[in-house]
């Protein structure tokens, strides 16, 4: 099997079993964006409890490169520190950005490293970013809600 065969079967396994789907409650901020350029929507919740990322929840309705990757960032970030999901966005957003030429630490960012290929074509980075740039909004409203 080749590598983006592989890659491939993953985004396919998230985006057939979605981790953390489904709006949960309790939460500390909501919030819903949506990818003009296809249509895609999605609707998230964080909470943040003692420094750490306690919960990301998500309905989505869009193709399977943007559910699949807002799966795989639930993944990642729960449990973690905000601080270290924003780091995550940051390198993940750099790589989608980088067209083809950024690779991530596979050790790091585990399943979205199947995500370097989508990174060749333009027009499926908004939508592999719809998640990753949702929980960033929402980490950010939370630092600023807990600043108030």
């Amino acid at each position: 099997m080749s590598v983006d065969s592989l890659y491939q079967e993953i985004i396919l396994d998230h985006y057939r079993t979605k981790r953390n789907a489904g709006l949960r409650e309790p939460y500390d901020i909501e919030v819903h964006h949506v990818n003009p350029s296809c249509g895609d929507e999605l609707t998230l919740r964080v909470a943040v409890e003692n420094g750490a990322i306690t919960d990301v929840s998500y309905e989505a309705e869009g193709c399977s490169i943007s559910q699949a990757s807002t799966s795989v960032m639930t993944d990642l970030v729960i449990g973690g520190s905000p601080a270290h999901a924003l780091e995550l966005f940051d390198g993940f957003q750099k790589m989608i950005q980088g067209q083809g030429k950024v690779s991530l630490d596979e050790e790091t960012y585990e399943d979205a490293v199947a995500f370097e290929g989508v990174a060749q074509f333009p027009a499926r980075v908004k939508c592999a970013m719809l998640g990753w740039s949702a929980a960033r909004d929402a980490l950010l409203r939370v630092a600023h809600k807990e600043e108030s």
